[in-house]
């Protein structure tokens, strides 16, 4: 029966990446491998219809070696029938942006460095590449060209019950280290205002999990996927986020529909690394602007 019921859900995990030597001068570990590894094992033990990974899959794209743990684990989700869509995060274009998206994309075929588009129980996922950088002049006016006729596109079809927007970096982060990215801000956010089924906006870059209302529209941080803890802005200017008391060190985000509404719950690794527990949970209901909080 578990089976059954997890198929309903569709899975979302961020910044899997091992930590860099360099990175480790600055920030403590906490055997961050490790955990993803323990959140590897728990996605095949569930066996979700899909998993969106947002970025950050390894530390160094273009370095061949980075991507043994990776072809391991989707290897074993082909093998479970977990289908796995992806978007390139900054690291899996660091360093050497096109060696490391050529090794992306054999990886993840379906992937479109101008983004493209998944269906699962109604739930459209619109995924966008946030690493602006690297985009051509052309390419840049081509993603927002595609990302907003879609938009309207999704609004118009009557199969689509839930648009949930997703991109890299996170347009809204407490984070000292990364922060908040104007331009997602600027190029991706207004358009998911303005969409009608648009309900959710997901990214990661921020090592941490983090919940903000604008608008009447949900934004989450979900970047627990492994990468090493980012200390938060703690003083009175910081964002207004309302998970300040859930701050776990590794998690995974469940999504689930309820008609044209979303169920949100988050899979914190307890510290002990024996498992998971379900750390946040609450509910962005059908035809209302504030979403339900029900921790």
């Amino acid at each position: 029966m578990e089976q059954d019921s997890s198929k309903k859900d569709i899975l979302f995990l961020s910044d899997t990446q091992a930590p860099m030597w360099v990175e480790k001068l600055v920030l403590r570990t906490h055997q961050n491998t490790k955990a993803t590894q323990t959140i590897f094992a728990e996605i095949l033990r569930i066996r979700p219809a899909v998993l969106y990974w947002l970025g950050d899959i390894v530390s160094l794209g273009y370095r061949n070696n980075k991507w043994r743990i990776i072809d391991q684990f989707l290897m074993k989700c082909t093998e479970v029938r977990t289908a796995v869509y992806a978007i390139m995060g900054n690291h899996d274009v660091m360093g050497r942006p096109r060696k490391g998206a050529r090794n992306f994309q054999q990886r993840f075929p379906e992937h479109s460095p101008t983004g493209y588009v998944k269906t699962t129980d109604s739930i459209a996922v619109v995924m966008l590449n946030s690493n602006f950088h690297i985009l051509s002049a052309a390419d840049l006016v081509k993603q927002q060209t595609w990302y907003e006729q879609t938009l309207k596109d999704l609004d118009a079809d009557p199969e689509i019950k839930v648009v949930i927007v997703t991109c890299h970096h996170a347009p809204y982060s407490n984070s000292k280290l990364v922060g908040s990215s104007k331009l997602v801000q600027l190029r991706f956010v207004p358009p998911y205002i303005k969409s009608r089924k648009a309900r959710l906006f997901i990214t990661g870059h921020s090592h941490a999990f983090e919940r903000y209302e604008f608008e009447g529209k949900t934004f989450l941080v979900i970047g627990g996927g492994g990468g090493l803890r980012q200390p938060l802005n703690m003083s009175p200017t910081r964002l207004p986020d309302l998970a300040t008391d859930y701050k776990p060190m590794f998690h995974y985000l469940a999504v689930r529909r309820e008609g044209e509404g979303l169920l949100l719950t988050s899979y914190c690794l307890k510290k002990d690394f024996s498992g998971f527990s379900e750390g946040y949970h609450f509910e962005i209901p059908a035809n209302a602007d504030v979403p339900i909080a029900s921790e």
